[in-house]
């Protein structure tokens, strides 16, 4: 059996992982351009890690500007087959406290377009399903390693993803709440679609900043408030890592790393050759082509 080897994606104000042993910081190239930065690769309890800051290190991307395919092909490329999204959020809930933490199992879409949100393009189709979006074995190892780490937590809830990179006026606050959501946040889509594609298991942390703009009590969300509130969230979220890490099972029993397995549309032979070599990592083991 082979190691185990976690992704984790560090959202704003986390863009290093400390209580990394053999750490080397690995570059890597992909058919779809550069990840976000440079991939730090080390062992954390007898695991392999890979951490890449989703903004780079010196938070240069905005949301619509993530590389998510590359940043998602980088990480199976150097053989994670889990991934945690660590996300700062706005809380649309007031049990939901600026702190507290969030495991997702729920996504709304609401960006523009603007982003590449599919690895299936170019003469091939394929359609994965996406009605659990999060990998619900993942997320259960996450809420034992929150709770070892003390976290405030609540299990379950749905993240509306907006473009960003401007908060939310009242109104679409408002109208978020009023579809039951739970926190927002402007980067899991399509980085958790493009996970199941890659059939990578996906699970998010989210870590709630602020109140969005919702909250009448509250100040309406700005950048300065949610910076106050990261640097707690950063320490939180890298206890929850290391707890994880201990914890993680070697053995996959849910079915994230079959999710392509009936979703071709496309038949092999219709395949461009350039299409399927930018592809081979994802799809070879299901579809093999003369090349």
């Amino acid at each position: 059996m082979g190691e185990t080897i976690i992704g984790v994606i560090g959202g704003s104000g986390l863009y290093e992982m400390e209580g990394l042993s053999n750490k080397k910081e690995v570059s890597v190239k992909t058919p779809f351009g550069a990840p976000s930065d440079a991939i730090h690769s080390g062992t954390m309890n007898d695991v392999k890690l890979l951490f890449l800051p989703r903004h780079g290190k010196a938070h240069r991307h905005g949301p619509s500007e993530v590389n998510y395919r590359a940043n998602i092909y980088a990480l199976k490329k150097l053989g994670a087959e889990k991934v945690i999204s660590l996300s700062a959020v706005g809380s649309l809930k007031k049990e939901i406290k600026p702190g507290d933490i969030v495991l997702v199992d729920q996504f709304i879409d609401r960006t523009k377009g603007i982003r590449p949100s599919t690895f299936f393009e170019d003469g091939i189709v394929a359609h994965v399903g996406l009605g659990d979006p999060t990998c619900d074995e993942l997320r259960g190892v996450l809420r034992d390693g929150a709770n070892a780490a003390g976290a405030t937590l609540h299990v379950g809830g749905i993240y509306v993803c907006i473009e960003g990179p401007q908060f939310s006026t009242r109104a679409e606050s408002n109208l978020y709440r009023s579809w039951n959501a739970d926190v927002i946040g402007m980067t899991n889509i399509p980085e958790s679609k493009l996970a199941r594609e890659a059939e990578l298991c996906y699970a998010t942390v989210a870590l709630a900043t602020d109140y969005d703009s919702w909250h009448e009590e509250e100040e309406a969300v700005s950048a300065l408030k949610v910076l106050e509130v990261i640097a707690k969230n950063v320490s939180v979220a890298k206890k929850i890592i290391k707890e994880t890490s201990s914890r993680i099972s070697k053995t996959k029993k849910c079915t994230c790393g079959a999710s392509l397995q009936h979703a071709f549309v496309t038949r092999a032979e219709n395949i461009p050759k350039e299409t399927y070599k930018r592809l081979e990592l994802i799809i070879g083991k299901y579809i093999k082509k003369n090349r």
